[in-house]
């Protein structure tokens, strides 16, 4: 288990990370970063654990991660942003990891909406947004991150979706050192979208995506939608052209045909 110490050592950020709570086993990362936020923690907040025992993705779905090999970290933010435009900030950690893991392994890491990282068509991470809204304002923001780092093996029908960074370079990899370079994209990256607007994130992500023109269809709560992906909305709902019309769509569980 890491210490705060350990991950702040050579940390290169002036905000995120001034804080590091770490954890050997939590119930869920964003359900304490959650609790400190509401506290009024400072932005830049960081929770980090070995072990979830109810860790979670989107739609409600148990996120699963083996301890000791991969990184699980949920970060405070305080954007300026009205409510609509929330989606757009699992475009900005997309792309910020994505950079990251790429300086970090040389690996080429494409972003598929809305919340998914894949290297070579199979899952590396996954990012979970949730937050505080009163009198439509953000009060803050709680960005869950998970990364499969150097885990081997994968149970299930995760065996054809799931990778991890070892498997696909061949070498274990310093989960200190990746978790500092993530660290640092996201600051950079925040504070660039902060000054320009979050929705100039949506070019740099639209440019790591296969997700344009292809066919995909979207299950939301039992109905399923199918059509072709004509780019993203300025607050980041995925542009789908079915059955003659364009329609924007906020959430929903994404396959591409044929992948």
């Amino acid at each position: 288990m890491y210490t705060e110490q350990a991950l702040r050592k050579r940390l290169n950020t002036s905000v995120f990370g001034h804080k590091i709570y770490t954890f050997e086993t939590i119930d869920s990362t964003n359900n304490c970063a959650k609790a400190i936020a509401g506290c009024w923690g400072e932005e830049g907040t960081v929770v980090i654990a070995e072990q979830q025992t109810a860790g979670r993705g989107r739609l409600g779905r148990i996120w699963e991660a083996s301890p000791n090999e991969n990184l699980i970290f949920s970060i405070v933010l305080r954007p300026k942003v009205a409510p609509g435009g929330l989606n757009l900030l699992p475009l900005y950690a997309a792309v910020a990891i994505a950079e990251a893991i790429e300086k970090a392994t040389a690996l080429k890491v494409e972003c598929k909406w809305p919340n998914d990282l894949l290297v070579g068509k199979r899952k590396i991470a996954g990012i979970l947004i949730e937050g505080s809204v009163k009198q439509n304002i953000v009060e803050y923001v709680v960005i869950g991150i998970g990364i499969n780092v150097n885990q081997k093996r994968f149970a299930g029908e995760l065996q054809s979706k799931a990778t991890s960074l070892s498997l696909e370079t061949g070498k274990v990899i310093d989960r200190a050192d990746l978790f500092r370079t993530i660290l640092s994209s996201l600051e950079q990256h925040y504070n660039a979208v902060a000054a320009k607007g979050f929705n100039s994130i949506i070019p740099l992500w639209v440019s790591r995506s296969t997700m344009i023109n292809r066919t995909i269809s979207v299950s939301q709560q039992g109905n399923v939608i199918s059509g072709i992906v004509k780019g993203l909305s300025t607050d980041g709902g995925l542009i789908l052209q079915s059955n003659g019309t364009e329609k924007t769509l906020f959430a929903g569980d994404v396959t591409v045909v044929g992948m």
